[in-house]
């Protein structure tokens, strides 16, 4: 694909992104978050948003999960950081883990990881998240081995 035929497809995608079905995010909607220094992407609020909103997706379509919501997230911190290397790993990766507070008063661990530059179509960064008790189908193996 062509530069020109990227930036014109960037920009048709940033046009059409605010016409999104999804209901507009209030301040108040985000979950609270403490910093713990500079953890970089780890603690930037739209990657709390992507766990936040994924998760609640996730207890509502999966079977016999409690019907919690993430209230708050504490003791974030990047654990590693794999830098792009060409082609032989040409993804950057950042892994962070965090505690989150459950609707229930109950305190987790939720592992994620941020890929840069595997959003959608290519652009912006992918989240992927597993938290302690809640991934039923061994998606990242055993206790969320995968993203530790």
């Amino acid at each position: 694909m062509t530069r020109f035929a990227r930036t014109l497809l960037a920009a048709l995608i940033g046009a059409v992104a605010p016409l999104s079905i999804a209901p507009p995010i209030h301040a108040a909607d985000l979950p609270a978050y403490v910093d713990e220094g500079d953890t970089g992407v780890c603690s930037e609020p739209w990657v709390l948003n992507r766990i936040t909103s994924r998760f609640r997706y996730q207890v509502q379509h999966v079977p016999h999960l409690p019907d919690v919501e993430i209230v708050d997230f504490r003791r974030i911190h990047q654990h590693r950081y794999l830098p792009a290397l060409g082609e032989k790993r040409p993804i950057a990766r950042r892994y962070c883990g965090a505690k989150v507070a459950l609707s229930d008063g109950r305190e987790r661990a939720v592992w994620y990881l941020v890929e840069e530059g595997q959003g959608y179509a290519g652009m912006g960064d992918n989240v992927e998240f597993c938290m302690s008790g809640f991934d039923r189908w061994m998606v990242y193996n055993g206790h969320c081995r995968v993203l530790r």
